[in-house]
C-alpha cells in the first residue's frame, strides 16, 4: 500500500508539470498587456462580478470568446456587461483539509490531493491551508496568514488530524473568513472531505449564505467509499454548484491527478464578467444569475459560474427557496 501512494505521489509531482505548461499552452488566451485597462476588474459600488468557466460537450474548456458572446440575466432580466476580462490573474486559495477519525482510511489519498494542486499553483498565488476535526486549525504559523511556497504549505497538509468528530461548516466559515484578507481578486476554497459534519457550531444554512456573500469559488473533491455512513457528498455538490465550482467524486488515488489538474485549469481559464443590476432595490432578496453564450455554429457550451447573489440592505438574508442551477447551456449563434 505505502508504495503505492509513493509511485502515485511521484506521478503527480511529474504529471502536474506537464499539465500546468499544457494548460497555459493550450487553453490560454495571451495575457492582456500591462496598460490593458481589462487587465484588472476594478470593484465598483453595486458591481456584480462573475467568474465563469466555459465547456464544451466534452468538458474541454472554451478559450478565445469576448465579450459579444456573452448574455447575462439576473432574475430573468437581461443585463448590460460593463467589464470583461479573460487571463490569468493570481488567486487567493484556501485549502480545507478534513482530518476527521472518518477520514483516516482515506488520510494518504487526503495529502496527495492536497499537495498535489499546491504543486500545480501560479507562483504569484497566496495560498492558506485549514485543517479540522471537531476542531479548527489554520495549518501556516500565525505570523504567516498566506504564502506562495510550496513546502511549507506541504507541511501544512502532512500535519492534518486523523481523528475526532467532524465540523466541516466551521472550518469552512473559517476558511471564507480568511478569504477576507486576501490581496487578490479573485478568491477560491478547494474542500476535501466525505461531506459529513457532526461537530459543528454553524448549520449548513449559515455557510452556505456566507459562501454566497463572498463571491468565492468553491471546489469539492469527496473522498469516500459506498460503506462510508459519514458520508453527504449532497453537501458537496450543494457549496460547488451554489458557488460557480465543481464537484468531484475520485474512487481511486489515480483519479485524484486529472481531477486537480482540472480545477487548476478551472481557475487559470476562467473569464471575468461584470454588470450593474438594472434592479437597484437593496431589499436583501436573493437574486438568481443565469449566463449563456452565443456561439457560431451548432455546438453547445456549458457556462459554470454562481447561481445568484444577495442584494444589500433589507431584512436578515435567507437561502434560495429553490437549490441553485449554475449550468447554462449555449445559444446557438443566429445572427445579431
Amino acid at each position: 500500500m505505502k508504495n503505492r501512494f509513493s509511485i502515485g505521489c511521484l506521478v503527480l509531482i511529474v504529471s502536474f508539470a506537464a499539465a500546468s505548461r499544457a494548460a497555459h499552452s493550450q487553453t490560454m488566451a495571451p495575457p492582456p498587456r500591462p496598460e490593458d485597462p481589462n487587465a484588472k476588474i476594478k470593484m465598483t459600488v453595486g458591481l456584480v462580478v462573475l467568474r465563469a468557466t466555459t465547456e464544451n460537450h466534452k468538458g474541454v474548456l472554451v478559450s478565445g470568446l469576448t465579450k459579444d458572446n456573452f448574455q447575462i440575466f439576473e432574475d430573468g432580466v437581461g443585463q448590460r456587461i460593463e467589464m470583461f476580462s479573460h487571463e490569468d490573474i493570481p488567486v487567493t486559495v484556501g485549502l480545507v483539509i478534513d482530518g476527521s477519525g472518518s477520514m483516516r482510511p482515506k488520510h494518504n489519498d487526503v495529502v496527495v490531493a492536497g499537495q498535489a494542486f499546491v504543486k500545480s499553483s501560479n507562483p504569484n498565488d497566496e495560498m492558506f491551508e485549514v485543517n479540522f476535526n471537531e476542531s479548527v486549525s489554520f495549518g501556516l504559523p500565525e505570523e504567516t496568514p498566506f504564502t506562495n511556497l510550496v513546502t511549507p504549505l506541504q507541511l501544512a497538509i502532512q500535519r492534518s488530524p486523523i481523528s475526532g468528530k467532524t465540523a466541516l461548516y466551521d472550518a469552512i466559515s473559517a476558511a471564507l473568513d480568511r478569504l477576507k484578507s486576501g490581496t487578490r481578486d479573485k478568491r477560491v476554497l478547494v474542500v476535501i472531505s466525505d461531506g459529513g459534519d457532526n461537530a459543528s457550531k454553524h448549520t449548513l444554512k449559515d455557510v452556505m449564505t456566507q459562501a454566497i456573500e463572498s463571491n468565492a469559488v468553491i471546489y469539492t473533491i469527496g473522498l469516500f467509499d459506498e460503506s462510508d455512513q459519514e458520508k453527504n457528498p449532497g453537501v458537496l455538490k450543494q457549496l460547488a454548484h451554489a458557488t460557480g465550482g465543481e464537484m468531484y467524486l475520485p474512487s481511486t488515488i489515480a483519479e485524484v491527478i486529472p481531477i486537480c489538474a482540472q480545477i487548476a485549469r478551472d481557475i487559470r481559464n476562467q473569464y471575468t464578467i461584470a454588470y450593474i443590476p438594472t434592479n437597484a432595490a437593496a431589499d436583501g432578496k436573493y437574486r438568481a444569475i443565469q449566463v449563456k453564450v452565443k456561439f457560431p455554429g451548432s455546438e453547445r457550451l456549458v457556462v459554470r459560474t454562481r447561481a445568484g447573489y444577495y442584494a444589500p440592505g433589507g431584512p436578515p438574508k435567507t437561502e434560495p427557496t429553490k437549490p441553485p442551477t449554475t449550468r447554462s447551456l449555449a445559444t446557438p449563434h443566429s445572427g445579431a
